[in-house]
């Protein structure tokens, strides 16, 4: 990991959507370094790639696009044969039960490839735009998952092990609602024409309105007042 005084390289968790774009801002205002990192995962919405991609590139970024297939494994809606659940409004969600948009086990899955990375880029640092407010009900978007695999990176790398700078997971997003989230994002100058939230998007890469993460996005431009620049299906 990097020593004190050195140049501060962070890994940022980049999906394309409003909230990493979000995170990848904060931590270039934090003075890091970013080193962007995006999966293929084999994920219906896959437009992200190229949405996440673009806000690499305006933010100056090193962009690195990891390609696994959890396909493999299925049981999501994301990555599955499975309809993705659609809603008329937002009181409609019920973030007590996980919905089939969960994919198993990915944000252990993306932490450990970025942990690897930050390993071998010499980065203690690395951002992931995850939220236990304004969110879907997603186990691994919680405090105590973060904390867990954080104190779990510091026991399983060499750098961890015999780094003088453990490394630390960011989540800037945890206790934001939406709404803040993007008045943070605007005040550090976040064009978010470009991002992608919606889980089940056209081959155009319009948003479908109904999904949860379309609702929230939309709920949250709503109570921040300001005007969402979402692309929508007619």
């Amino acid at each position: 990991m990097s020593a004190p005084g050195a140049e501060r390289v962070a890994v940022i968790l980049l999906s394309g959507g409003l909230d990493s774009a979000t995170c990848l801002a904060l931590a270039v205002a934090d003075g890091f370094t970013p080193v962007a990192l995006s999966f293929r995962y084999g994920q219906r919405h896959d437009v992200e790639v190229e949405a996440s991609r673009r806000l690499a590139a305006g933010a100056g970024a090193e962009h690195v696009v990891v390609d696994i297939d959890l396909r493999t494994f299925g049981g999501s809606a994301l990555t599955a044969d499975i309809d993705v659940p659609k809603h008329d409004d937002v009181a409609e969600l019920d973030e007590s039960v996980i919905p089939v948009t969960y994919v198993p086990a990915r944000n252990t899955i993306f932490l450990a490839y970025a942990l690897a990375l930050a390993e071998v880029r010499g980065a203690a640092d690395v951002f992931i735009g995850v939220n236990a407010l304004d969110y879907s009900g997603y186990p691994d978007c919680r405090p105590e998952f973060v904390a867990a695999f954080e104190a779990m990176a510091n026991l399983a790398t060499r750098a961890g092990v015999e780094g003088a700078v453990p490394l630390r997971i960011h989540t800037p997003l945890i206790d934001l609602t939406k709404a803040e989230i993007i008045h943070r994002g605007i005040a550090l100058g976040v064009d978010y024409a470009p991002t992608i939230s919606c889980y089940d998007p056209d081959t155009a890469g319009r948003a479908c309105r109904r999904c949860d993460s379309c609702l929230l996005r939309a709920k949250g431009f709503h109570a921040a007042g300001v005007a969402d620049p979402t692309t929508y299906q007619p």
